[in-house]
This record gives C-alpha cells, sequence and structure tokens, in this order.
C-alpha cells in the first residue's frame, strides 16, 4: 500500500534503523534502559499489575490457568480532532453489564475508559465469521438518524478503536512505503469516498470501496492471537500479541453470516432500512522466538523514532560542549585573571583602575524588583524541577512504561501534591533574603498563584469537553479529588515548607550591598536586557526540539511513546545547556556594569517556553489535521498549560545557574 497510511501513522520514507554499533556501550546501555515497554524481568520479579496471566484450553482451565480470553475496548480518538468519545457513545455491540477494570489518576486524565466488549474469546479455540450483534437503522425516525449521522462523522474524521486483550493492544499492521511494516495500536471504525471518487484514509486499503460520496463501515475483523508456551508445560501459554484486519462485509444472510460478498457500504443519500452486522474471526498461532516480556517490542520496533533521537542526542550534545567550553573558558581564563589582578591591587590608586564585574560588587545582591513574585515563581519552578527528575527516572527504570497505562501522569501528579514542601522553603528561604516581610503573601501565593492559574486553564478546557460530551472530560468526582489533593496535601506541605524557610536565618552574601544604588551606564544593544533575553532561549530550545516533536506527537498523534532513556538524557542536557547559557550571559552583563541579574536570569532560559510556544503554533498548522473550534481551543488551551509549566521549569534552572555562579565569583574576591 503505497498510498497515504490510514491512521497516525509514521512518514512513509523513515523507518527503524539500527543504532550506531561504535556508540560507548555505557551510553547505549543507559539509553537502551528506557526505551523499552517495561522492564525486562526476571523470572520471579514483575511489576504491580503487571504479572503474566496464563492461559490454557477448556479441559485444563484452573486457578492458575483461564481458557477465556477477555477483550475490553478503550474510548475513540481522531488525529482530525481532539476529542476522544467513550465505546459507548458510538451506536456499536454492546457488552452485558460486566465489570469494568479499575481506572488510575492517570487514565482519567487522560480520557481513557476502558469498558468490557461483546468479543469473548476461548484459548485456541478458531471462530469463523460469528456473528456479534445487528444494527438497524431506520432513516426516518430522529434517533437512529442522529446515530447514524454520529457514525458518519466519525468515519469522516478518521476515528479510531483501541482494543486490549491480556493489557497489549490489538494492533492492526500494515506496509508503508520503502517496504517498512507499521503497526497501528488502533484501527479505523469505517472510511469515505468523496463525491469526486478521491478514497479517504482506510478507503485505499481495498478497491472495491469505489462507491461515490459512500461511507465503508469496517462491521468484521479477522483476529490473530499469537501465544507462547511456556517452558514448563504444566503452566499453560502467554498471549504475546495481538492482530487484527478490519474488514467490511454487506452479509447477505444475516442470520448465518459467511463473511463474503459486497462490501458494507452507507450511501450519504440512502433512506429507508439500513442493517449493519458485527462480525469476527479468531485464530491462534503458536509463536516460539517471542517471549512474554518483549511482547511489545514489535509495535516500538516499527516507530521510526531510534535514528533521529540519536542525531537529536548528538546534536543536543555538540551544543553542550560548544557552551561548556565558552563558560570554562571564561571561568578558567578570564575570571581567574581577573581574581588574581583584583587581589593583588593594593594601593587606593589601583582600586580606582577597577573596571568590569568587581565594579558593581556593592549592588550584585540589592534586592529585585518583584521580589515577592521572583520567589513564588522560584518555589514553583523548584516543585517542577523535582518532580520531572523523579519522573523520568522512574520512567526509564520502567515503572512508567504503555504497558501500565495511566502510570506516568498519576505519578507526576501525586509527585507534585507531595512536593510542596520544597516549593514553600525555596520560596521563603528567597523571599527573606530580598527583605520581604509579607510572610503569609508569600506563602498564599506560592501554594495558589501558579498552580490556581493551571487549574483555571484546566477547568476551562473541561467544560469544553462536558459540552462536547467527549470521554476525555473529567468526572465531577475525580475534579473534587484532585481538589482535595490539592488543598488538603499540597497547600499544608507549602506552609510546612515555607515555616521552616522563614525560621532560618537569610541567606548570607559573600558581599555587602551599599545603601545608594550605583548608576548603570549606557549599554549597548547586546547588553540590553531583552536582547539578551531573546537570545538566551535559543540555544536550550535547539537541544530540546527534536524530542519535542515526539513528545507531541504521542499527545496529540496518538503515537506511543516509550524512549524515556533518550528524554532522560536530554533533560540532563536540557539543565547544563540552560545553566550555562544563563551564566555567559549574565558574566557579559556584569562586565557592563549592569547587576540587575536575577529576573534576568529567570526570563533568560524561561524565554525557552516563548520558542516552544512557537513550535507548538508551527505543529499545529503544518503536521496536524485538526479541524473545529473546540477542538482548537483546546489544543492551545492545554499548549498554554504546558508552555507555563516549562517557563517555570528552565526559568528556576537559570537563576539558580546564576545565582551559584554569582556567589562564587564574589566569594573570593577581597572587597574593602
Amino acid at each position: 500500500m503505497s498510498a497515504r497510511p490510514p491512521a497516525s501513522s509514521p512518514a512513509p520514507a523513515s523507518g527503524p534503523r539500527p543504532l550506531p554499533p561504535l556508540l560507548p556501550p555505557l551510553l547505549l546501555s543507559l539509553l537502551l534502559l528506557g526505551t523499552g515497554p517495561g522492564p525486562r524481568p526476571a523470572s520471579a520479579f514483575y511489576l504491580p499489575g503487571l504479572a503474566p496471566v496464563n492461559f490454557c484450553t477448556e479441559d485444563k482451565k484452573s486457578d492458575e490457568c483461564k481458557a477465556e480470553i477477555e477483550l475490553f475496548v478503550n474510548r475513540l480518538d481522531s488525529v482530525e480532532s481532539v476529542l476522544p468519545y467513550e465505546y459507548t457513545a458510538f451506536d456499536f455491540c454492546q457488552a452485558p453489564e460486566g465489570k469494568r477494570p479499575s481506572e488510575n489518576l492517570g487514565q482519567v486524565l487522560f480520557g481513557e475508559r476502558i469498558e468490557p466488549s461483546p468479543y469473548k474469546f476461548t484459548f485456541n479455540k478458531m471462530e469463523t465469521c460469528k456473528l456479534v450483534c445487528t444494527k438497524t437503522y431506520h432513516t426516518e425516525k430522529a434517533e437512529d438518524k442522529q446515530k447514524l449521522d454520529f457514525l458518519k462523522k466519525s468515519m469522516l474524521l478518521n476515528y479510531q478503536h483501541h482494543w486490549i486483550v491480556d493489557n497489549m493492544p490489538v494492533t492492526w499492521c500494515y506496509d508503508v512505503e520503502d517496504g517498512q511494516r507499521f503497526c497501528n495500536p488502533g484501527f479505523p471504525i469505517g472510511c469515505y469516498i468523496t463525491d469526486k471518487g478521491h478514497a479517504k484514509d482506510a478507503c485505499v486499503i481495498n478497491s472495491e470501496f469505489h462507491e461515490r460520496d459512500t461511507f465503508y463501515i469496517f462491521n468484521h475483523v479477522d483476529i490473530k492471537i499469537y501465544y507462547h508456551v511456556v517452558e514448563t508445560g504444566s503452566m499453560g501459554a502467554r498471549l504475546v500479541a495481538a492482530k487484527l484486519e478490519p474488514k467490511s462485509f454487506k452479509h447477505t444472510h444475516i442470520d448465518k453470516p459467511d463473511c463474503s460478498g459486497p462490501p458494507m457500504d452507507i450511501s450519504n443519500k440512502a433512506s429507508g432500512e439500513i442493517k449493519i452486522a458485527y462480525t469476527y474471526s479468531v485464530s491462534f498461532e503458536e509463536e516460539k522466538i517471542i517471549r512474554w516480556a518483549s511482547r511489545w517490542d514489535y509495535i516500538l520496533e516499527s516507530m521510526p523514532h531510534t535514528h533521529i533521537q540519536w542525531f537529536s542526542i548528538m546534536n543536543s550534545l555538540v551544543i553542550v560542549l560548544f557552551l561548556s567550553g565558552m563558560v570554562a573558558m571564561i571561568m578558567l581564563r578570564t575570571l581567574h585573571k581577573d581574581i588574581a589582578r583584583y587581589n593583588q591591587m593594593d594601593s587606593t590608586e589601583d582600586a580606582q583602575e577597577e573596571f568590569g564585574w568587581k565594579l558593581v560588587h556593592g549592588d550584585i545582591f540589592r534586592p529585585p524588583r518583584k521580589g515577592m513574585l521572583l520567589s513564588v515563581f522560584l518555589g514553583s519552578g523548584t516543585q517542577i524541577l523535582i518532580m520531572t527528575f523523579v519522573t523520568l527516572f522512574f520512567a526509564c527504570l520502567g515503572f512508567l512504561s504503555p504497558a501500565n497505562r495511566g502510570a506516568l501522569m498519576t505519578c507526576a501528579v501525586v509527585l507534585w501534591v507531595l512536593l510542596g514542601t520544597p516549593a514553600g522553603y525555596v520560596a521563603a528561604r528567597f523571599y527573606k533574603s530580598f527583605g520581604g516581610e509579607k510572610w503569609k503573601t508569600n506563602v498564599l501565593l506560592t501554594s495558589f498563584l501558579c498552580p490556581g492559574i493551571v487549574f483555571a486553564d484546566f477547568f476551562i478546557m473541561n467544560l469544553i469537553l462536558w459540552g462536547e460530551g467527549s470521554s476525555a472530560a473529567i468526572p465531577f468526582g475525580t475534579l473534587v479529588a484532585i481538589l482535595a489533593l490539592w488543598f488538603c496535601i499540597s497547600v499544608p506541605l507549602t506552609f510546612i515548607g515555607a515555616y521552616f524557610g522563614f525560621k532560618k536565618n537569610a541567606i548570607e552574601h559573600p558581599v555587602r550591598t551599599n545603601q545608594i544604588p550605583r548608576q548603570i551606564p549606557e549599554q549597548s544593544f547586546y547588553t540590553k536586557p531583552l536582547p539578551g533575553i531573546v537570545m538566551g532561549g535559543i540555544l536550550p530550545f535547539g537541544c530540546i526540539f527534536i524530542q519535542l516533536f515526539f513528545i507531541l506527537n504521542s499527545i496529540w498523534s496518538h503515537q506511543m511513546y516509550y524512549m524515556f532513556g533518550f528524554l532522560f538524557l536530554v533533560f540532563i542536557i536540557l539543565v547544563i545547556t540552560c545553566s550555562e547559557a544563563t551564566i555567559l550571559l549574565c558574566y557579559f552583563h556584569l562586565c557592563a556594569e549592569d547587576y540587575h541579574w536575577q529576573w534576568r536570569s529567570f526570563l533568560t532560559s524561561g524565554f525557552t517556553a516563548v520558542y516552544f510556544l512557537i513550535y507548538a503554533i508551527h505543529y499545529f498548522f503544518s503536521k496536524l489535521q485538526i479541524t473545529g473550534t473546540a477542538s482548537t481551543i483546546l489544543y492551545f488551551g492545554y499548549t498554554m498549560i504546558m508552555v507555563l509549566i516549562f517557563f517555570l521549569f528552565t526559568g528556576t534552572i537559570g537563576f539558580f545557574a546564576c545565582f551559584w555562579f554569582v556567589t562564587k565569583i564574589y566569594s573570593v574576591v577581597k572587597v574593602d
């Protein structure tokens, strides 16, 4: 199939390449630690909830070995709409009221709604063209017409089913250009032939789909389940893959379907009675090579990440080496010379010849304007920084893999809630060192300002999702739970942190601050605040923009993100780059006798978030096919939350780097 892939698939020309063989084995092993879907479990160690399930034929079933294989259905989503919908929102075959799997906080926040399906299989029992149910629509009836129109609209927007067997996605594997095979963890409801005869999306797979202005619904699936027999034999078998092929049949004998004949077409002009019979076939095949621990690999290997990721890492490392060289040169050569010369000066005449950064020693630790706001930002930024580091660390170890659905988001939210103490402590400590005395205002702002902005944005987005009837709308109970976590755990912890922060003495500075502020000389264009801030964000953004593409793909194009090893390394590179770029620019400004470094250092690295926003806008218009006002508002609403979090995160890194640098250089200079 050389036409456009029917689902959110990779660019056809790019497929997985082998990793460079000459990379140091230690670096390779570190990165690959986070590239699998989960840990490679030893025989006695499995993550909670991810232990293997054994299956056997009906005559051998026992407490340790199941015969029935349950198929669960998840929400349906589309790359052309931000609005996912629950399976029950569509008029498909419904399961009798069964037990829903419990969902964690992360799954609820991401809009996942896993439910039992009417598809039931028995291990190693083949079924051919089995009828599930028949749906009948009378176009004259308003209710039936509404259901059919919703189905048509979903096919037009290429909504995808997501089915789950034994906690792994049922995939649809097809060929894309360049001889690559892509395994999509979803398959479309159906497809549409335009009134000009153009085949949209999945309609390219079958030449029989040719009627103009007609929808073709995939009402039949051929499912193939692969299993691996456990070595001990008596334990039965474990499922290692589930693949399907969607098909369309207009069943002539609905009571006894044979899965043959023309495809099931629904013309836009059709009237009267329309019957859609849903059927399936299932077969089983033993797989001797793939083991249970590596059963996700075939999906992940079909994704064209690796070679681009290596390019991204190398590109980022070159930037880091360049910056490190610049910073080292300043620290070791220029600063060393300056400090040696300053410390050798004995006479007053020599002292009068001082120039550059030493001249501003009496003003360098002067409290900044709006110190309250800066300290609040630093507190929230510290909270986000620690949360990101710990979450990525756990993700690298495989604890937050795609197999453990919703774990990444749950971990991030819980960590953020528990990290209120360092946020309160940092905000209080710096506010006190800035000479602030309104400690109550400080602690309240730290607790409520940034989280409040995020929650307000999130709540508005949720109202839109509620209005659209989307499954991504957070239920009222979950919203109350999130507020309870914030008010009952995060806020008290922030108060405790602030208490200890204010109790400690103010940060001691290595030099005294003069009573009268020194006049700042006229600055050249390059040392003015704005050009420096704009330039400061370019290099950190250059390190992350390729990784950013994959993250945005996983959020908006519903592709699986699993390369946490790469992401963790990029995170470390980003921290180093933000620090070095800010220190470099800080040094140039101090040499130009401009001592207002606090806000500038925060905004210099924080400006990376502005480039992130520009890139997100570019990504929306160039990569996504999102249509509709609600979807557009949701995209930019959620993007603004990410931009704010990223601004606080990068800004805090820049400030702490500069604070360390300034404290260090002024502590080694003798001042009268």
